[in-house]
């Protein structure tokens, strides 16, 4: 059996530890900054990032938008200094959880806060240039060439796929988040999950837009009609989307990244055997339904899908660098097992 080198050998490992010895050695705050991982400081970054773009926005409700994320920042600043901070046990099942709760919700809760972020950093849209963007470079627009096929059985098989991406991300995040134990492809996972959803919320102030449903409405001869798949569509984008987060499509992003993902570990992960291919023909769907449904251009489904593999190619480079450099400083490993024991 080929052996795994000694970076590989401390990715998988649990029982790692910094001597006890070094640790008393150091400060509380010395503790906590050796022992962030980048995806830690990504998320931390991420949302100083955001509060920068409200404080220089020049939208409505900069006031809310900015406590929003002074609240985030400080929810993620207390959770590190907790568990990475070390006040709660390293190796324990209290620390692992904290952890995993702080890192996923901050994120994944910032989405359906920027229904007042985003507005406030970038009250302008770009719909304009997204669309000549299609044109010049693609000669294509897919929402209004598609627009003659539109029918609502079409309309509903598609909004199945759309609101399936939901149950996608619940699957494939909550079991990690839960009841990983295979660290090596939780890192990965996990920081290329934090890279894609940090990156594409930032690129949503950079390149705001609503999509070809507003700016080409007077375009389409066929209006969208389903049944109940459509109409959970509906009134998610209306009651929880983020309004102008088209560029890059995350609809796009996340699924192609869970694919790859998939793929590349299906050898070590049972399920992810035969899982990969029907979560990639998912994905497909997904891609399609988002033009489709004329929630985005061609142009947002090339950013979504340059996201993904370049959030894969980093999460595999930060997490061999920070495993080499836990071994050489002697720290803990960047991710335990949730072990009720512990």
């Amino acid at each position: 059996m080929k052996q795994r080198s000694s970076v590989d050998s401390a990715e998988s490992s649990t029982a790692a530890a910094c001597p006890a010895d070094a640790v008393a050695d150091r400060s509380w705050l010395s503790v906590l900054v050796r022992d962030l991982a980048p995806h830690d400081w990504l998320i931390f970054v991420y949302f100083v990032l955001l509060f920068v773009g409200v404080i220089f926005g020049a939208g409505p409700d900069r006031m809310l938008a900015g406590r929003i994320v002074v609240v985030d920042i400080t929810c993620l600043v207390l959770g590190l200094a907790l568990t990475r901070g070390a006040i709660l046990r390293r190796g324990s099942f209290w620390n692992a959880l904290v952890y995993r709760l702080t890192l996923f919700s901050t994120t994944l809760v910032s989405y359906f806060q920027l229904r007042v972020i985003l507005p406030a950093s970038a009250p302008r849209s770009v719909d304009a240039t997204l669309y000549a963007i299609d044109l010049d470079v693609f000669h294509y627009e897919p929402a209004l060439a598609w627009d003659r096929f539109v029918n609502p059985h079409l309309t509903e098989w598609f909004s199945f796929f759309y609101f399936g991406y939901f149950f996608l991300l619940a699957v494939h995040v909550l079991p990690f988040m839960f009841f990983g134990r295979n660290l090596r492809m939780l890192s990965r996972f996990a920081t290329a999950i934090f890279f894609t959803f940090c990156c594409g919320h930032l690129l949503y102030i950079v390149v705001p837009g609503f999509g070809p449903y507003r700016f080409l409405a007077g375009n389409f001869t066929h209006e969208l009609e389903g049944g109940v798949f459509w109409r959970l569509v509906e009134a998610t984008v209306d009651g929880a989307g983020a309004q102008k987060d088209i560029f890059p499509s995350l609809h796009t992003a996340v699924p192609t990244m869970f694919t790859v993902l998939a793929f590349r570990f299906r050898k070590e992960f049972l399920p992810f055997r035969w899982s990969w291919p029907i979560v990639g023909f998912c994905t497909s769907q997904i891609i399609i339904a988002t033009m489709y449904l004329r929630w985005h251009y061609l142009i947002d489904i090339c950013a979504g899908l340059t996201l993904a593999f370049l959030a894969v190619w980093v999460a595999d480079r930060s997490v061999r660098w920070d495993d080499a450099r836990r071994v050489r400083l002697s720290l803990p490993p960047a991710w335990t097992t949730l072990d009720p024991r512990g």
